[in-house]
């Protein structure tokens, strides 16, 4: 038996999306979690609001800023890596799945590259997203790296060469196969299959490390160890590496794209290029070689940024959010019956012109409306999801982003050599990714 889905496009639709009590999230997500993470129903019904509240609390707006010194020394530790000058593909510079492989320019390998040499089964082949964007480097050299070293721990991205491609290459077929294990039996993906089990298998090794991993800075714990010990604390059965492999999924699936299409979006229209680079000169000064440090007083001046990255989510949404109906539900002239799934389209609400007016242009001074100061997005923007269980990590994937975008911009002069690639339509889950070439050029600022 499949699942039954309904569609809200109108106004009413939406609202009961949003705030009619007889609509579920937890319920709507629980057997998607259970089949690519093998995390038990009871157990994810149990443990999801009090780690939703930790998270919340541990990386949300009141102790945002506390991250900014540690990105940003992070992000400078992986941009020695990138060189003084090359050419790339951008799709991997900040987009897709972000950042783990130590490559130099010269090895002028990508996500692509790696993908075409993955020996990938006939029936899973058509599953596959197309890379033709070979741009890896940037992403994979810097937010990989920089979110596991802070949300997990400093030192669990691998250094070896060897293993940094083989984790990509288990990361890569875990993702683009997301979707599809979320509602196929695994015996069916077998490739998934093996690569979700090596990265349990990676967090199972390495949690009795994490556990006992104390920062050289001071005491505090990183999000995977706050996480360790609810999870333990509530539950008897092991489930931790499964709740890691959860949090890694979530934490770069979707942060990387989303810096790959900021970039692209900004280098494609040179007017805010050129805009953005004046604010960051006269925050950071001109030259590009200095290690400089980034304060939230800086990133206030610099807001320019942050509207042109939630512009970029705003055109690549993902392409459905969800809800499971408890009770039927009224909608216009239809009752929604109950066992359904309730399905809200981000990507399609972003292109209405009653909410966005010329949806589908790059307008990122439609967000000086927004008040972000109190850290409210634009009405009906759906990116992060909507009501009590939006994303908890989104402030976190904005600073983020926006510091990482400061600094490949303060360094390097860049440009891109092909077009911005369109958006493949081929998966509704996650940020839309890139289809198409798109190099770039970079040079290291004097």
């Amino acid at each position: 038996m499949g699942n039954r889905m309904t569609f809200v496009t109108e106004e009413e639709g939406i609202n009961v999306f949003l705030k009619s009590k007889e609509v579920n999230f937890e319920l709507a997500v629980q057997n998607p979690v259970y089949r690519t993470a093998s995390i038990p129903k009871n157990t994810f019904l149990a443990l999801h609001e009090k780690l939703y509240i930790m998270m919340k609390g541990k990386i949300g707006t009141f102790n945002l800023y506390q991250f900014t010194g540690q990105l940003t020394e992070e992000l400078h530790e992986q941009l020695e890596n990138l060189g003084t000058h090359g050419t790339m593909e951008l799709n991997h510079l900040v987009s897709n799945f972000s950042s783990a492989i130590l490559w130099h320019v010269e090895h002028n390998l990508s996500r692509g590259d790696f993908g075409r040499q993955m020996s990938q089964d006939k029936a899973e082949e058509g599953l596959r997203r197309p890379h033709s964007c070979s741009g890896a480097f940037w992403q994979w050299n810097l937010l990989y790296p920089v979110t596991m070293n802070m949300l997990f721990k400093k030192g669990l991205f691998p250094r070896n060469e060897g293993k940094i491609r083989e984790f990509y290459q288990h990361f890569q077929a875990y993702d683009e196969g997301f979707e599809y294990g979320s509602q196929m039996p695994e015996c069916l993906l077998r490739n998934w299959s093996k690569s979700k089990k090596w990265l349990l298998a990676l967090f199972e090794k390495n949690i009795p490390d994490i556990k006992t991993y104390k920062s050289a800075k001071d005491n505090s714990m990183t999000l995977m160890q706050t996480m360790l010990d609810i999870v333990e604390m509530e539950r008897k059965e092991e489930k931790s590496p499964n709740y890691g492999l959860l949090l890694l999924w979530a934490s770069l699936s979707n942060a990387v794209p989303v810096a790959f299409w900021t970039l692209a979006f900004v280098l494609s229209h040179p007017s805010i290029h050129k805009t953005i680079m004046e604010g960051v000169s006269s925050v950071f000064g001109t030259a590009g070689k200095d290690k400089m440090k980034v304060s939230e007083d800086d990133l206030k001046k610099l807001p320019l940024i942050k509207w042109c990255i939630l512009e970029a989510i705003r055109l690549r949404a993902p392409g459905i959010i969800t809800r499971k109906v408890l009770k039927p539900v009224k909608i216009l002239n239809y009752t929604v019956p109950s066992g359904d799934l309730l399905m809200l389209s981000p990507f399609w609400l972003h292109r209405n012109p009653e909410y966005f007016p010329e949806p589908e242009l790059f307008k990122p001074e439609r967000w000086k409306k927004a008040n972000l100061e109190k850290h409210a997005f634009l009405d009906w923007f759906m990116a992060f999801g909507s009501g009590k269980y939006q994303c908890p990590g989104r402030w976190f994937a904005l600073l983020e982003i926006q510091i990482c975008i400061i600094l490949i911009l303060y360094k390097y002069d860049c440009s891109l050599l092909d077009p911005l690639p369109k958006q493949s339509f081929l998966h509704l889950v996650g940020v839309q990714q890139p289809e198409g070439q798109c190099r770039i050029e970079f040079k290291q600022r004097k």
